[in-house]
């Protein structure tokens, strides 16, 4: 089964803010750079914008690499705990450009509960439909970013074009140093 739009949308949003710990210099340091993500991956308006908020996403991001990395019992496990831990409920809503969809804690929910939970329910999708394989950790050794592969050949190994790039250039340097 494929995945639906808004689980591929919810899981690359958690993948870009995991790796926005993880993957070089931290690129969720400011209000800004949350407003950033915000408008990038969760269109929603009930949010306060400010330090306290941007601490709380920033601490989700460890709990989020480990659901995006566990094996997939452990994912399950871990689904049903956040999801309990957040009363979620989940119901059918329609809103904005979206069509109905599945949200299950209000929205009047704090954002950092709000992505924690949004990427739980998305997470529920890839376990039933055991798409684990789909989740790696980036091939590049000095990188421990989380890779989502949603292309149909799953033969993405980097989470970003700046590890690819680094790896292919350190490649075609040693095959250069070979050939001398």
């Amino acid at each position: 089964m494929a995945l639906t739009d808004d689980t591929k949308i919810m899981l690359q949003a958690a993948v870009v803010l995991v790796n926005s710990g993880v993957v070089g210099h931290d690129t969720l340091a400011t209000v800004e750079e949350l407003d950033a993500w915000y408008a990038d991956h969760m269109f929603t308006e009930h949010r306060s914008a400010g330090e306290d908020e941007l601490e709380s996403v920033r601490a989700v991001r460890p709990v989020l690499y480990q659901l995006l990395s566990a094996p997939r019992d452990d994912a399950a496990a871990l689904v049903n705990e956040l999801l309990a831990e957040a009363g979620a409920v989940p119901q059918l809503v329609r809103h904005g450009p979206w069509d109905w969809h599945l949200h299950a804690v209000p929205e009047h929910a704090a954002p950092a509960t709000r992505i924690v939970v949004d990427t739980a329910m998305a997470m529920l999708d890839v376990v039933r439909d055991d798409e684990m394989s789909r989740f790696g950790v980036c091939a590049d050794e000095d990188c421990d970013g989380i890779v989502l592969d949603l292309s149909r050949n799953r033969s993405k190994r980097f989470c970003s074009t700046a590890c690819g790039n680094r790896n292919a250039v350190a490649a075609y340097r040693a095959r250069q140093a070979g050939d001398s």
